[in-house]
């Protein structure tokens, strides 16, 4: 990366940028510690104004899209999938529809994302009426989500205070987890079954886990200190993750998670819980499979840094994400999600239709910052996942963390 000799001075404020409080840190950075980083408002200056204004009917055709797509493979898989005689057929039929349901509800749950970013139109209780409204549906905790996750955007990077995929250090390696048996992980972490066993482990419970007990957040981004392990969950309303305020928003997530489990219990009486399991659980499955994919993908790569407290600023942060390539399915399913996550961390409310135009306007001023994986996605999860264990200090930029380089046999 390239380096300069002057000093520059980071302002000391913390403002509203697209709902988010940015925070900039207030010391002297001689910036030969490290690479030179644009300002908030020069790459919100790049960027062409309308890119910063959603429009209700654009958004909600996606929503009438998506879910119309949802459930005419829902009633396709209803109607004939139990008509296949062979077992096996009807076996693998199954399996391509949950593979297929999957990636059509993933959508679902990205327009709820961007809901809760304000992304979805300019009216704040629209927006939160239809992300419930599809979160809900999915199952996931609309506003416990929305609360962390925008903390997540407000400390992306910041090795204290991020809510998601804060890495392990040398000092984390020393201590012995449930996860490894309580043994020494260097004996065995590098042995390919342990590895997959470990990657199913953090794709098919990844979601679950962070909801119950806020794994992979940072030691100090709870709201509350010295609570007990078991008070961080998402649907607790007085949980450590939130603060009093929220509470009642809380309760209201968990009003909508209610009402869809009961929903889910009333079909069960009608079809069976079998059928409720190939129809919606399995799809619930691949839907959070791929959004632990997708987030731990845009944050973990090797080159990309995370930031101790002290040297960490909104834009470093932001800057330190990756765009990734997922072809049609990222482009027309996923709604860009992958393709253009930089721009979404700079600036949240920029809607996913207007990503690509604003990705392209800020390239000239980001420059070297700018990180995008052109790989397999499913390539890059396995040798990201098998080769980005832990994050080292980076001798050549004090207050930086890289990760650690894999060991040679």
């Amino acid at each position: 990366m390239a380096t300069t000799t002057t000093t520059t001075t980071l302002e000391t404020r913390s403002r509203k940028t697209n709902g988010h409080a940015i925070v900039t840190n207030s010391k002297a950075v001689a910036a030969s510690q490290g690479p030179a980083y644009p300002d908030i408002q020069t790459i919100r200056d790049a960027i062409p104004a309308h890119c910063f204004q959603p429009t209700v009917l654009r958004s909600m055709s996606y929503v009438v899209r998506d879910v119309s797509m949802a459930l005419a493979l829902g009633w396709a898989a209803f109607t004939y999938i139990p008509q296949i005689q062979d077992s096996i057929l009807r076996g693998v039929a199954w399996a391509v529809y949950g593979y297929v349901q999957g990636l059509v509800l993933t959508g679902v749950w990205i327009l709820a994302h961007e809901c809760g970013h304000g992304a979805f139109s300019l009216h704040t209780k629209f927006n939160n009426v239809m992300g419930w409204i599809l979160h809900s549906s999915l199952m996931v905790p609309y506003f416990s989500w929305k609360y962390s996750h925008h903390r997540h955007h407000r400390f992306t990077g910041n090795m204290e205070k991020d809510m998601a995929f804060v890495p392990h250090t040398a000092k984390d390696r020393a201590k012995r987890r449930l996860i490894d048996m309580y043994l020494d992980r260097e004996l065995f972490e590098d042995v390919p079954i342990v590895q997959v066993v470990k990657l199913l482990l953090h794709q098919l419970a990844g979601w679950q886990a962070y909801l119950l007990f806020n794994v992979s957040a940072g030691p100090d981004s709870q709201q509350k200190k010295n609570v007990g392990f078991f008070r961080v969950s998402h649907f607790e309303p007085t949980s450590a993750v939130f603060r009093p305020s929220e509470a009642i928003f809380i309760a209201i997530s968990d009003l909508g998670l209610a009402i869809m489990g009961y929903v889910l219990y009333v079909a069960s009486t009608y079809v069976g819980w079998k059928m409720v399991f190939l129809m919606y659980i399995q799809a619930y499955m691949w839907v959070h499979h791929w959004l632990v994919a997708i987030t731990y993908l845009h944050h973990t790569h090797p080159d990309v840094p995370h930031f101790e407290a002290e040297s960490w600023t909104f834009v470093k942060g932001a800057l330190a994400t990756v765009d990734r390539d997922f072809g049609w399915v990222g482009r027309h399913l996923f709604h860009h999600i992958i393709d253009h996550h930089v721009i979404h961390h700079l600036f949240p409310r920029i809607p996913f239709y207007l990503a690509e135009e604003a990705t392209e306007a800020i390239k000239p001023v980001i420059g070297e910052h700018y990180h995008r994986e052109s790989g397999s996605f499913l390539g890059s999860l396995w040798n990201t996942f098998t080769k980005c264990k832990y994050v080292v200090a980076d001798p050549d930029v004090p207050g930086t963390l890289k990760w650690a380089e894999p060991k040679t046999k």
